[in-house]
């Protein structure tokens, strides 16, 4: 994977280029969510890339980004997201960040709006982590860091798939194949990873200020960031458009991928005046 040195850090990202036929094309970038990579959204690229150029930026310590010391927290990766944005010369982009990217995403938009095109947030917040969540959460990235994945894998699952999802074992490969790369990835820096989205802080002053047009979605099985959450942002958002996802929790890419990439491209169409 390409990468971009930011503060001495490589940030990995995929890239698929413009359009054979689109050399102008605007571009998405893709923020994943937490415990996952960039290829959370593969789905969506397959089809998004005909008309698009479409990226995917991996945050630090997670997919094919190295680990760090330090900077796992939301506001730094907003800098090296900006950076990647800035340094690659694509601006004004479509963004489209799931949970963590979701949390990135609205940073970027609230305080370096030229920069973006778009803002579509899925299964995101604008809030601080529930308080009631934070110790289970750091309790869940100790035992991860110390005896490693597979035994908390069972635990974790809840949190990032809905019910219906996990319900059929037609999907079982789909979570099979993320508690692999969660298997890989290194254990200090997933806890950091996972530490910095607990202990975020809250956005929900800065985001009355985004001005570019912006999609909210939610799943409605979705219990890391339950529904609620997404129709607070799509309310102090000015213009917003909120969509629930029917069966479906908190990783929407995966679990209905269909019905996101149906929402993406007709939002990016009316955005971009297709």
């Amino acid at each position: 994977m390409p990468t971009i040195t930011v503060g001495g850090v490589p940030i990995a990202y995929t890239d698929t280029g413009a359009p054979r036929d689109r050399p102008e094309a605007a571009t998405v970038v893709f923020g994943h969510g937490l415990l996952f990579g960039g290829w959370m959204f593969q789905p969506q690229i397959e089809v998004l890339r005909e008309h698009y150029r479409c990226i995917a930026i991996d945050w630090r310590g997670q997919g094919a980004t190295p680990a760090t010391a330090h900077g796992y927290d939301m506001d730094t990766l907003a800098g090296d997201a900006v950076a990647v944005i800035r340094r690659l010369g694509i601006a004004p982009v479509h963004w489209a960040g799931l949970s963590m990217g979701g949390f990135v995403g609205q940073r970027i938009a609230a305080r370096h709006g030229t920069l973006l095109r778009s803002l579509t947030l899925l299964d995101s917040s604008a809030e601080p982590e529930d308080p009631g969540k934070i110790g289970e959460y750091k309790r869940l990235a100790l035992a991860l860091r110390l005896f490693g994945a597979k035994p908390v894998l069972g635990r974790i699952e809840p949190h990032l798939f809905g019910p219906s999802f996990r319900a059929d074992p037609a999907n079982r490969p789909v979570i099979d194949a993320w508690a692999a790369r969660l298997r890989r990835c290194d254990r200090a820096a997933v806890r950091r990873a996972v530490l910095g989205v607990a202990d975020r802080a809250s956005v929900e002053h800065e985001i009355a200020a985004i001005a570019v047009p912006t999609l909210v979605a939610v799943g409605t099985d979705d219990i890391a960031t339950p529904p609620a959450r997404s129709e607070r942002i799509a309310a102090s958002i000015p213009g917003a458009r909120l969509h629930t996802i029917a069966d479906c929790g908190h990783t929407s890419s995966l679990e209905q991928p269909a019905a996101i990439t149906a929402l993406l491209r007709e939002f990016l169409a009316t955005v971009d005046g297709f």
